[in-house]
């Protein structure tokens, strides 16, 4: 049976997961985290594309990525068959490392956008433990670079545009977004028993 094809178009971004198989640490050391990093560049030598958002975790990662001249599924190839390579090679694996093709999702609008970031980003401290105390502690996601407001150390990473899809009435900077991230989960959590009042009031 042929594999299903792609939702991809030009103007749209994906937010990109890839997990190792059976759950299996695929990251495990600062030299890993590296190396995905190298196979990244590698590929947008070739490919153009966007990142506006990243987090790579012990046994998966994130990207947030547009893709305007090529179908996604080919930079993913690269990037991940890359990866393969170099982790087969360093720690004498056979078989494949990942768990299955990778799953993409567009973000539809600036909301989406914010909201997929957002939860990209906690991901290192919504884990059973969680692995820093603060979102700006995790070395190894685009997220401290919004802190630091300097230019972007990638060419495939753009970090000015996230922050113009804040609401309106709140600068659009990147502290701003950086903040936008820490509440997020928050605002979720207070919307949820706000509802849930009012859903217990109709009853009264």
């Amino acid at each position: 049976m042929p594999r299903r094809k792609r939702n991809w178009h030009p103007a749209g971004w994906f937010h990109v997961i890839m997990r190792g198989n059976n759950r299996q640490r695929i990251f495990t050391t600062h030299e890993d985290m590296l190396a995905l990093f190298r196979t990244i560049d590698e590929a947008r030598e070739r490919y153009s594309f966007t990142v506006i958002a990243f987090c790579i975790m012990t046994n998966h990662y994130h990207l947030l990525i547009r893709s305007p001249e090529v179908p996604l599924d080919k930079i993913m190839a690269r990037i991940n068959r890359r990866y393969s390579d170099y982790y087969s090679k360093k720690y004498n694996h056979v078989g494949r490392i990942y768990e299955k093709r990778y799953y993409s999702k567009e973000a539809d609008g600036p909301l989406a956008l914010l909201a997929v970031s957002s939860y990209i980003y906690r991901n290192p401290i919504e884990t059973k433990k969680p692995m820093v105390e603060s979102l700006a502690d995790y070395p190894y996601s685009s997220f401290p670079l919004y802190c630091l407001n300097e230019p972007s150390p990638k060419p495939w990473i753009e970090l000015d545009l996230l922050p113009t899809f804040l609401p309106a009435g709140i600068n659009q900077t990147r502290h701003n977004y950086s903040l936008y991230c820490q509440l997020y989960r928050q605002a979720i959590e207070e919307d949820k028993k706000i509802a849930l009042l009012l859903s217990e009031e109709a009853w009264i």
